[in-house]
């Protein structure tokens, strides 16, 4: 090791800033956090740092620098742009046998300032020693993604916890168990729901048994809509701690490569046309078994799990059931595919409302979806329909029967935010017969609304297809609205 790595306690300590810009600014925060006093030198100070001052968080001192300052000092900041002055800090530090870090000059400094992934109690400290403090502010970025904001909640139940911790688990391993229940277990996820006393009353329920239960639970994960880059980051720490993935049909490989390596990955996709109820049973019974094992079960939808996701039927055959879960949101496919094909679903020019809808309609289910104005325009308002592909003659028959003008402007997103998105604009008239033309499949989401006719100017992923204009499409479906 270049340095040895260490953790300091400056809380009520004096720590002395020489520098009052930008750059010092950020430090003194820092020191701040970390509960130090903090003093302040410098010839002219910032007004964020004049504002710190006036409000009474930090000693400012305006003028040079007066080495007498470091006396009662447990660490020094160098930051300012003049490089000599930053030696004379350091050089006044190293005399009085004091840490110096001087920003951005590994070779002035005594001591490194790390990058910092905060969930106190605990702190995560990644350094490249100064020699490349960019590559450890990528790590950092990283190391966040992966650690549970909760965790400092957690951390700070088990601390005080403690002495009743070792009482009730006297022995090093069955004490080892607690705590690994503690971290897999409901009460990280009841202090993450922001229930700090249902999170206690867990941790002490658990510590009057003999053991700890088992910590099964069923976490209800949106993936997106296929870009790996846009599932979130509580997403992401969901696939790495699975046991059991139960993943739909529509979600990608690239994101299920996310998952931890060993979990086990069971395909309940659901094919067109196929019998959706006995596979959603099969779910249902899945969930509940391997949750009742003790695993940490995800449930990974394309999209959102609530947006036409069952998402709700499920939850509600876990409570029934007595399943600890939880509901981590996705990227619906409606937001994906409008932003990946350049479509604003609102503007304030075009539409301000927005509907999504399924172009299944279960039998018996009506209510129409009539326009406020007529015209290609449309009436101010845009409708996302999903899992429509297979139903576009009848969809489009409908909305022209209901009023809606045969020139709309639509578009049909397919794959959309994967790579092999495609793109086709048309008009509601026209649609139908162009989506057939061009050999349109699922997944693809039906965009109707003025604000679709933006799509080709504003289009920037993927290939984008614009129909032709299609007379004997739009005259067909005006016969099938008739009809």
């Amino acid at each position: 090791m270049n340095h040895f790595p260490l953790f300091a306690d400056l809380k009520e300590r004096t720590a002395v800033v020489v520098g009052a810009g930008l750059v010092a600014e950020r430090k003194i925060a820092l020191l701040r956090a970390a509960g130090a006093r903090v003093i302040v030198s410098a010839r002219a100070a910032h007004p964020q740092v004049l504002a710190r001052a006036r409000a009474g968080e930090i000693e400012l001192r305006l003028g040079e620098f007066d080495p007498a300052l470091l006396d009662e000092a447990w660490l020094a900041v160098a930051a300012t742009s003049d490089r000599a002055q930053n030696r004379r800090v350091a050089d006044a530090a190293a005399a009085r046998r004091l840490f110096c870090n001087v920003v951005d000059d590994p070779e002035l400094s005594s001591v490194q300032v790390p990058a910092i992934v905060d969930r106190s109690p605990i702190t995560i400290a990644i350094s490249s020693g100064g020699a490349a403090p960019v590559i450890a502010r990528r790590l950092r970025e990283r190391i966040e993604s992966l650690f549970d904001p909760a965790l400092g909640a957690l951390a700070a139940l088990a601390q005080r916890k403690r002495p009743a911790i070792r009482q009730a688990r006297p022995q090093l391993r069955p004490r080892r168990d607690f705590y690994d229940w503690l971290l897999d277990g409901p009460v990280l996820g009841a202090l993450r729901r922001g229930r700090a006393g249902e999170a206690e009353a867990l941790l002490d329920q658990a510590l009057a048994a003999r053991n700890p239960p088992p910590a099964g639970k069923v976490l209800l994960v949106g993936a997106g809509p296929g870009d790996p880059g846009l599932l979130t980051l509580r997403g992401l720490r969901a696939l790495n701690e699975a046991d059991v993935i139960l993943a739909d049909r529509l979600v990608s490989p690239a994101v299920l490569a996310l998952a931890r390596r060993d979990a086990q990955v069971i395909d309940v996709g659901k094919a067109p046309g196929g019998p959706h109820e006995s596979t959603q049973a099969r779910i249902h019974a899945l969930m509940v078994s391997h949750a009742r094992q003790g695993r940490c079960v995800v449930r990974l939808k394309g999209g959102d799990p609530m947006v036409f996701g069952r998402g709700g039927e499920e939850l509600q055959h876990l409570k029934r059931h007595g399943i600890a879960y939880e509901v981590v949101p996705g990227i619906t496919a409606a937001l994906a595919c409008g932003a990946y094909a350049g479509i604003p679903l609102t503007h304030r020019g075009h539409a301000q409302s927005l509907t999504l809808a399924t172009a299944h309609r279960q039998a018996g289910a009506s209510g129409r979806d009539r326009p406020a104005a007529s015209g290609d325009g449309g009436d101010g308002r845009t409708r996302v329909y999903y899992m429509g592909v297979e139903r576009l003659p009848e969809l489009s028959a409908r909305l022209l029967a209901e009023g809606h003008a045969p020139g709309l402007p639509c578009a049909l997103v397919e794959n959309g935010s994967r790579p092999e998105q495609r793109t086709l604009h048309a008009t509601l008239g026209s649609l139908a017969h162009a989506a057939q033309r061009h050999a349109i499949r699922s997944p693809a989401l039906v965009i109707v609304g003025a604000v679709a006719a933006l799509g080709p100017d504003l289009a920037w992923f993927g290939e984008t297809v614009q129909a032709e204009t299609a007379s004997a499409g739009d005259s067909a479906a005006r016969q099938q609205a008739a009809a």
